[in-house]
């Protein structure tokens, strides 16, 4: 499963605007844009509908901006996901009116597929967006459960650890 480029700048949006909490200035888009080598237009029509969702407060004008509406700890990522994605079949055989596969009925490929999709969105559950942009000093305050869904999380560059259940 990939994620679309709608979905990823939004997710860069809330990141952005959460490590932004607390600054005396709103996040801009112009400054958004900039940082992140996007097109301001398009970010626009982001931060339009993440606002028509209830995520972001927008003020127009000068010293305008966004912000958060809701604090960054209470945002799960897979609720963004499930909000900013529109398609989450994988094969055909997810949606009756395109099926065309002769297997169904006999296969257990879909029933593996949509585990496989709900564990991805379970484990996006478990991580909010204040688990991505915590400092250093508040990682000791992260939950157990949150470190453990955040460990199962691989990061490009680092090797890959077996769980810890199955380490001897």
């Amino acid at each position: 499963m990939r994620l679309t480029q709608w979905t990823d700048y939004a997710l860069r949006v809330l990141m952005y605007c959460a490590a932004s909490e607390g600054r005396a200035q709103p996040v801009t888009i112009t400054e958004m844009a900039e940082q992140h080598a996007i097109s301001r237009s398009h970010l626009m029509k982001i931060v339009q509908a993440l606002a028509a969702q209830g995520l972001l407060d927008t003020t127009r004008g000068r010293g305008g901006g966004l912000r958060l509406r809701v604090p960054a700890a209470e945002i799960r990522l897979g609720d963004v996901v499930r909000l900013t994605e529109s398609d989450f079949d994988m094969v055909e055989c997810f949606d009756p009116a395109v099926n065309r596969c002769r297997l169904t009925g006999h296969c257990l490929l879909r029933g593996v597929l949509a585990q496989a999709t709900q564990s991805y969105l379970a484990v996006l559950d478990g991580v909010t967006l204040a688990d991505l942009v915590a400092r250093p000093a508040a990682a000791g305050a992260t939950s157990t459960a949150r470190r453990r869904a955040l460990a199962a999380v691989p990061v490009p560059g680092l090797p890959v650890r077996a769980p810890a259940e199955a380490q001897p």
